[in-house]
């Protein structure tokens, strides 16, 4: 790899940031972390509603949802908070659903109940990889609300199938990338997000070629690069939810 993208931590092409998953990190939520992916940052908290949306009414069955956002200063430079602006951009109503999807696609919906829970995903610094830390961290979260509700009796059996992490992967100069920066993400040649279970089942791939189109060949070893680090992730998780 060329010394014009020296990786941050120097790091190999292979290695993830320096990751760290806090669990409880609020005091009132019903689950809580922070999550550290090298210089990016996110609080995602989990909230229990004993109610659910009405198109669900009468079938059942509960929900999980998710929401994001991004203070001011997790940037370089002061944002609008959307709230101000009246509306929610585009790519934050497309990251809150894919966090929302990725959760869905590892919970049992039936044995939730009727009840939703809601995690809400909140960027304190952002330096790339902002919505796949948020996923990782979301299932912890999602994880340790889902305790207390079987703590509490109040559902029989774990609606949580298995695990799911999410990374960032890429192509520079034809070298293939694990767990992208913000500098990183900006001169990249394909820039790629990989949601996945534990048992390595994919729930959603989104790759752009940003320079150049890239091969079959390629593709394939980004997916593989991208399970490497989630089952990286996923171990991480669950050591989070077996801290005391």
């Amino acid at each position: 790899m060329s010394d014009k993208l020296a990786r941050s931590e120097n790091r190999q092409p292979n290695q993830l940031r320096c990751v760290e998953i806090i669990p409880h990190f609020l005091s009132h939520a019903e689950g809580s972390v922070l999550i550290r992916c090298g210089q990016t940052q996110v609080i995602c908290s989990a909230s229990v509603e004993e109610n659910i949306p009405s198109f669900l009414k009468g079938k059942g069955q509960g929900w999980v949802t998710a929401e994001y956002g991004m203070l001011p200063r997790s940037t370089h430079s002061r944002m609008r908070r959307e709230a101000a602006q009246g509306k929610q951009s585009g790519r934050t109503q497309e990251i809150q659903r894919l966090i929302g999807r990725s959760l869905r696609a590892v919970v049992d919906m039936q044995k939730l109940g009727e009840r939703q829970i809601t995690i809400d995903c909140d960027v304190i610094q952002a330096d790339g990889g902002t919505r796949t830390a948020s996923i990782t961290g979301a299932f912890v979260a999602l994880s340790l609300a889902v305790n207390k509700l079987m703590a509490q009796g109040l559902i029989a059996e774990n609606p949580i199938k298995e695990a799911v992490a999410a990374i960032s992967v890429g192509v520079y100069e034809d070298v293939a990338l694990l767990d992208l920066d913000y500098c990183e993400d900006a001169n990249c040649d394909v820039d790629m997000n990989i949601v996945m279970t534990a048992s390595g089942h994919l729930v959603e791939v989104q790759g752009t070629a940003e320079g150049k189109a890239f091969s079959r060949t390629q593709l394939n070893q980004l997916l593989d690069l991208g399970a490497q680090g989630v089952e990286q992730l996923i171990q991480l998780q669950t050591q989070a939810l077996f801290a005391k």
